[in-house]
């Protein structure tokens, strides 16, 4: 038994490639370990079989966990590999769904001709898409927009043999019973998966709009739907086993609804202004991912299809347009944090891959309707083709290859190990912000590392699941008698300090040295992190020895790939440099002072103004 839809794909060597060259270009820049933003917590989730933040990726951590028993490489690198995969297997769909769409075309009296022809755009397409910098920098570390841009893509292939099946004079409701079953599936991937709905709505309805009175199909439909939705009882499951990563505790229906619903993040949308507007909008980029001649092509294509299927090209511009407004105009994303919704537009990015191939194909069409061909076709030919339709993936790779090069990136593995190894041992250490918290965690949980040290994260202090997950901290702890919702985390960390300083070592990070007011409280350095000591509490001399233990793999060379949080983390060691130098300086330790202020410069030449205002002020040389 078959899967309706694909009994008549035949295995092929450019079936082949469009796998395997994306594979083997994201394998050659993988990420080795864990990386910053949300990939500890979706490591650390995969691994345990947890449920990572809102609305908590079900499917995504199934799939994942299927790789962490591969034997090879660390936790972080099989989870890696997963999302390697999940891309590879999208461009892999971009052919087939190009293939498809050219399949009846002809540009020459050989059929050998159009049939490699037709098969070069597909290849060229999909590794097109591949070498696109946002499903590249997706495909290096673990990330569950590739997997969803795969299921879009099945469906919409589904969608084409169904419609193709009925103009035949074939009936085949299984092929929309298959579709709904994946795109209820698919809401466990991500939830931007529900954009794509009135595209293919339009797909079904403009084909035949009679579906939407036959009741028994549409009861059909919505049963398979629910049926692949039900993937997320997984969330409530697991959480009744109290994974390592439980995040909402989702044990209760109330709880389910608050983790799906995303009930945990902030509401209030921004002020909207044109330049924000803009940004918004520019999120979405098809001449940022394809260059201005991957926007040309797709122009073409859509020309293309206007005159051979106006079905695709509806849906194509509806599904763009649905997801601008909701992106755009309802979510009104904050302008530092547009650039994660760059993510959501992937499959959008997909389907602009398959209109570039189609766009490649009327292109050489053109060439050929405008000159004189031998009636035997050689080799040279077959080079010139080749040669148009390669030069844009070509070109693509060798741009964007050095920007999305992770294989030595191990600033997030050596920003976690070193923070750990600051710890005395049985210390508590309060994190702000997921890129600083979400690499100990995977290092703590999955890798086993500092066993003794608790990790609490700030901003979720105010949620009751969140203290549930600490005992230890916060068993008997007074956050539980106020509304902590109404505190907010800046309250709740100073009471969570002031109920255990004096029992055990107390330490925060960076980013909440930085992010709140200690009044009774004061940081001392220690390394990259902080120990908080009370007000009336002597300093101390600072122990720079503790930089003799860190690990800066990648701090002091130029990296190929620099994300936020990543420049980020190269600062904080600047500046914990910069502050152990000023703090030497004062206390007449010259030489030691100069020695941190060169390494800070050296680090980040960012901070060659703070680091020439301490020389000046101790009258330091170089």
């Amino acid at each position: 038994m078959s899967l309706p839809g694909f009994s008549k794909i035949k295995m092929d060597i450019f079936l082949v490639l469009s796998f395997i060259i994306p594979f083997a270009i994201y394998m050659a820049t993988l990420a080795p370990s864990v990386t910053f933003f949300d990939s500890g917590e979706f490591l650390t989730a995969s691994a345990s079989l947890g449920s990572a933040h809102s609305p908590g990726y079900p499917l995504f951590l199934m799939y994942a966990k299927l790789f962490t028993w591969l034997p090879l490489g660390n936790i972080a690198f099989r989870i890696n590999v997963a999302t390697a995969v999940s891309s590879s297997l999208a461009c892999m769909v971009v052919y087939v769904l190009t293939l498809f769409l050219l399949k009846k075309e002809e540009l020459l009296d050989d059929a050998q001709f159009n049939r490699i022809t037709v098969k070069c755009a597909g290849l060229a397409a999909a590794i097109s898409f591949g070498v696109t910098p946002r499903l590249w920098l997706q495909s290096n570390h673990d990330k569950p927009y590739p997997l969803l841009a795969f299921i879009s893509a099945i469906i919409f292939y589904l969608l084409l043999q169904w419609q193709e099946k009925y103009r035949e004079g074939e009936e085949q409701p299984s092929y929309i019973y298959v579709c709904t079953f994946l795109a209820g599936l698919a809401m466990a991937v991500h939830q931007t998966i529900v954009l794509l709905l009135p595209a293919w709505f339009l797909m079904i309805v403009l084909t035949d709009w009679r579906m939407i009175k036959r009741i028994k199909e549409l009861v059909l439909a919505t049963a398979f739907a629910l049926l692949g939705f039900a993937v997320h009882l997984y969330l409530p499951l697991r959480a009744l086993s109290n994974p390592l990563l439980n995040w909402g505790d989702t044990k209760t229906v109330e709880q389910f609804l608050w983790h799906f619903l995303r009930k945990g993040y902030p509401s209030e949308p921004p002020v909207r202004g044109a330049e924000l507007l803009w940004a918004q909008i520019k999120a979405f980029s098809i001449a940022h991912e394809f260059t201005w001649l991957g926007a040309a092509l797709t122009l073409l294509g859509l020309t293309y299809l206007w005159k051979r299927n106006k079905t695709i090209l509806i849906a194509y511009i509806v599904a763009i347009l649905v997801f601008l407004l909701v992106i755009v105009g309802y979510f009104n994303t904050p302008m530092e944090v547009i650039f994660l919704t760059e993510e959501f537009f992937t499959p959008l990015y997909l389907l602009t891959a398959v209109m570039i191939g189609i766009g490649l194909f009327d292109l050489l069409g053109y060439a050929i309707r405008t000159t004189s061909l031998p009636k035997r076709l050689g080799n040279p030919i077959y080079c010139v083709v080749g040669l148009m339709f390669f030069c844009l993936p070509s070109a693509l790779c060798a741009v964007n290859y050095f920007e999305n090069d992770q294989h030595n990136n191990y600033i997030a593995f050596d920003y976690a190990s070193n923070s750990l190894r600051s710890l005395p041992q049985n210390a508590i250490m309060f994190t702000w912000g997921d890129s600083g918290a979400f690499p100990l965690w995977y290092l703590q949980g999955i890798e086993r590392m500092r066993e003794d040290v608790d990790l609490p994260h700030t901003p979720h202090l105010v949620f009751n699941w969140y203290l549930d997950s600490l005992p230890r901290i916060f068993k008997n702890s007074n956050l539980r008698k106020f509304d902590i919702a109404s505190l907010g985390p800046e309250s709740a960390l100073r009471i969570a300090v002031a109920e255990n300083l004096g029992i055990r070592p107390v330490y925060i990070d960076f980013s909440t040295r930085y992010s709140m007011e200690f009044r009774d409280f004061l940081p001392t350095q220690r390394g990259i992190v902080y120990r908080i000591r009370r007000s009336n509490e002597p300093s101390g001399i600072p122990d720079i020895s503790i930089y003799d233990n860190y690990i800066d793999r990648g701090i002091l060379e130029k990296q190929s790939f620099l994300d936020l949080d990543t420049g980020k983390a190269i600062l904080i060691y600047a500046n914990s440099y910069l502050e152990a130098g000023d703090f030497l300086a004062g206390i007449n330790r010259q030489q030691e002072a100069v020695m941190f202020l060169v390494k800070s410069e050296k680090i980040s030449p960012e901070m060659s103004a703070s680091v020439n205002q301490v020389r000046m002020r101790y009258n330091l040389g170089r």
